[in-house]
């Protein structure tokens, strides 16, 4: 198979991960999958979530724990890995919003974007749509939605495929073989 990006979207527990994870199993039958994750455990509750998703994970696996500096660690490493999972973009976007003042996330993913296409490995990238829900009430809120909503566009137009989970059932939306318009 050919090097390919991959994303993933879908809304709170419509099985985007398990849906990505299948998918990584299924184009890496060797198992040299690097699993990239951008969750930090903040409260008990994340520290709950992380754990069940490295439970989740095959035990053959390898992790790259990083919520800020993605492109900096995956750099000189990336090659090594047939598929790279990224899970997810979401919170990476939160991270980098509330680590940065100026908020320069999409400069950062078009870097993300630039190191795939140094990087032999395909990726399979997770992330939220939240376009689909109320606006929010608070200014953070509506500039996460805004921000998240042009990241996601941005991917999807440079990505080969995307696929939309809905209860657990995904949509294709790009097809290798569909033409995107550019953003």
């Amino acid at each position: 198979m050919s090097k390919r990006l991959t994303l993933i979207l879908g809304g709170r527990r419509a099985g985007k991960s398990t849906y990505a994870q299948r998918l990584a199993g299924e184009r890496a039958p060797d198992g040299r999958v690097l699993f990239v994750a951008t969750a930090e455990a903040l409260d008990e509750d994340m520290s709950e979530r992380i754990s069940k998703h490295r439970e989740d994970r095959p035990p053959d696996w390898d992790t790259l724990e990083t919520p800020l500096d993605i492109v900096g660690e995956l750099t000189p490493i990336a090659n090594r890995y047939d598929i790279l999972l990224l899970d997810c973009l979401t919170l990476w976007v939160t991270n980098l919003m509330l680590a940065e003042s100026d908020h320069r996330v999409l400069d950062e993913a078009r870097r993300l974007l630039d190191c795939f296409r140094e990087q032999d490995a395909s990726w399979i990238l997770v992330s939220n749509e939240v376009g689909l829900g109320v606006v929010p009430s608070n200014r953070l809120g509506r500039d996460f939605s805004d921000e998240l909503g042009r990241v996601n566009q941005l991917v999807a137009s440079q990505a080969d495929e995307v696929t939309f989970i809905a209860a657990g059932l995904p949509l294709q939306l790009k097809t290798p073989e569909d033409q995107s318009f550019d953003q």
